[in-house]
């Protein structure tokens, strides 16, 4: 057989191309919106506790509400082609350990392929009803350029990103422990589940 045919449909070499082509994708989108970090951006809190933002109803919440806890903070979309794994995992592990001190705190983000167009209102009604989310969706924000909110810009200090700090796509995870510190800084396309034994190692953790 021709060497070349045994690749033609090999599966694994078949979703690893898709894979590639998908991080391709998405770092030429993110290029192309955010070519470099404005000097002008708002410099960050020195901590992630002294941050405050605004849950899906509009409220004032003070992330020092979360002293003590492992947290997973994810800029989500409603149609993106990585939504319904992510929520579906996301939810695995919220119902695990929310009572062992873990939160997911999710913030919807309309920057990426436009895949959050909804109002917080149309927002909550999806993830409520159509993904189950029982975790803490809070009010659409923008993650990259002049207008990113205060968490983010410290998140994006704490842990810098590949090619650069901005976030490249819909579900970006940052893992912070429960001193507040910002630990790990994940991909896209790193399923919840992966991150699993991070979190366990950090609930442990006095």
């Amino acid at each position: 057989m021709p060497r070349s045919s045994r690749w033609v449909n090999h599966p694994a070499t078949s979703k690893t191309k898709k894979l590639i082509l998908f991080l391709l994708v998405a770092f030429v989108f993110y290029l192309y919106r955010f070519p470099s970090s404005p000097s002008t951006v708002e410099q960050s809190s020195s901590s992630i506790y002294n941050i405050s933002v605004k849950d899906i109803e509009g409220k004032d919440v003070s992330l020092s509400k979360f002293t003590g806890k492992v947290l997973l903070i994810v800029n989500v979309a409603s149609k993106c082609g990585l939504t319904h794994g992510n929520y579906k995992e996301m939810n695995i592990l919220y119902a695990k350990y929310k009572t062992q001190g873990f939160e997911i705190l999710a913030f919807p983000c309309n920057q990426f392929g436009s895949q959050e167009p909804g109002s917080n209102k149309e927002i909550k009604e999806t993830v409520c009803n159509i993904f189950k989310a029982e975790f803490p969706i809070f009010d659409k924000i923008e993650v990259n350029g002049k207008n990113t909110c205060p968490l983010y810009n410290f998140l994006k200090e704490q842990k810098g990103g590949l090619f650069g700090d901005a976030i490249k796509w819909n579900f970006a995870k940052f893992l912070v422990d429960r001193q507040g510190n910002v630990v790990d800084r994940y991909a896209p396309t790193t399923s919840p589940l992966e991150i699993e034994k991070d979190i366990v190692k950090l609930l442990a953790s006095a």
